[in-house]
């Protein structure tokens, strides 16, 4: 697909950065490598991009060298993939990949796996290294992932403006006698239109009672005049995605709906002015409850109230660190991204989950896209 987007896709020298820092951080904490397989953390490091399946391919990121592990039947493929610089090795159909990355191992090293990867390849690892020998790398890459580069943010704030005005499209869309089905179609139709990657990552359209199910109901669903609307959809470039959800009505807001969207807002407020560098991640989803502890919801995850955390990271991954949840004592740092979305359900009534996305900056945190605005006017 070419490239019509003003903002720049991640460059070689900055995923060589990204690798330089992992050789470093392998070096100091005493690993003699880091097995990455088909996962979005591949791609963030070395830029290869694979879908996983029942055979291994990925790479071994040693202090010094990358090898990237393959399929022998494989190789011409991965020859003409996108990557940064590296031995590409294989293993025949009948020979183990485990055996392959240990021999490319000093003996007695110790290997960190990525925490991603399948457990039969942490079997076939731990037969022939012993478990004594593998680490758990997945906190040593998500501390290299946590904090996005202006590249990243720069990539992720143009698919979130995209997946806007995919909103707004749908929205002029859906009329009485509509089908949930024939709006997600739409929202696929007009982000591939925008130019994102392969249309929408996700969607969900939820009408009357099906917005009160976090995501969404099985079946399609006919609008109706009355009903509440709910759309929660994202797109991805360069592999960053974007992630909104709006919550509304078309006609004449009920007093009941109209308050409780109130309160939605309130509360999505409520996280935005505790996100302040150096705040842990769980005082954002404590601000949240405070506000619907104060107009009678909850407590805890109790309905109605906010049946899940506040908020989840994003990038390369849908949902990654750092999350929103009680407890984490993950301070906000600059770079770090997430979602806000404290959702409240009303069981048997309607849900709203107004979703917008922070990123904090060198001063404070900064909205990607502005909330919205009222209980039917779903745009700032």
């Amino acid at each position: 697909m070419s490239w019509s987007h003003p903002v720049p896709k991640i460059t070689d020298d900055e995923r060589r950065q990204r690798l330089q820092r992992l050789q470093t951080t392998l070096a100091e904490k005493g690993l003699e490598g880091l097995l990455l397989g088909s996962t979005e953390s591949l791609r963030y490091f070395t830029g290869l991009e694979w879908h996983p399946s029942e055979r291994l391919l990925g790479a071994l990121v040693t202090p010094k060298d990358v090898y990237y592990i393959a399929p022998g039947f494989e190789r011409s493929r991965v020859e003409t993939l996108p990557r940064l610089p590296g031995e590409i090795v294989t293993w025949q159909e009948d020979e183990s990949s485990a055996a392959l990355v240990a021999s490319l191992m000093p003996a007695g090293g110790k290997l960190a796996l990525d925490d991603a990867l399948p457990l039969f390849v942490y079997h076939q690892l731990a037969a022939i290294f012993g478990p004594d020998r593998l680490v758990d790398g997945g906190r040593l890459i998500r501390d290299l992932r946590l904090r996005k580069s202006k590249a990243e943010i720069a990539l992720i704030e143009h698919a979130m403006g995209l997946t806007l005005e995919v909103h707004r499209r749908a929205h002029a869309l859906i009329k009485p006698g509509v089908k949930a089905s024939e709006v997600v179609r739409y929202i696929d139709e007009q982000h591939r239109a925008l130019g994102a990657e392969g249309g929408s990552s996700f969607c969900i359209v939820s009408f009357g009672l099906a917005t009160s199910l976090p995501h969404g109901a099985d079946g399609d669903q006919v609008y109706a005049p009355g009903d509440v609307v709910l759309v929660d959809t994202g797109c991805r470039l360069d592999g960053y995605h974007s992630d909104l959800t709006r919550t509304y009505m078309l006609e004449e807001p009920t007093k009941e709906f109209a308050d409780a969207w109130a309160v939605e807002r309130e509360a999505e407020q409520a996280v935005f002015d505790a996100a302040r560098l150096g705040a842990t991640c769980g005082s954002l989803d404590d601000a949240a409850r405070r506000v619907l502890a104060r107009h009678g919801l909850g407590p805890d995850y109790m309905l109605p109230g906010l049946p899940h955390r506040a908020g989840h990271g994003l990038g390369l991954e849908i949902h990654e660190e750092p999350y929103l949840v009680r407890g984490n004592a993950t301070a906000l740092e600059p770079g770090m991204c997430f979602s806000n979305e404290p959702m409240i359900v009303f069981p048997g009534r309607f849900g709203i989950r107004l979703e917008d996305h922070i990123h904090m900056t060198e001063t404070g945190p900064e909205w990607f896209t502005q909330p919205a605005k009222s209980p039917t006017e779903p745009f700032a």
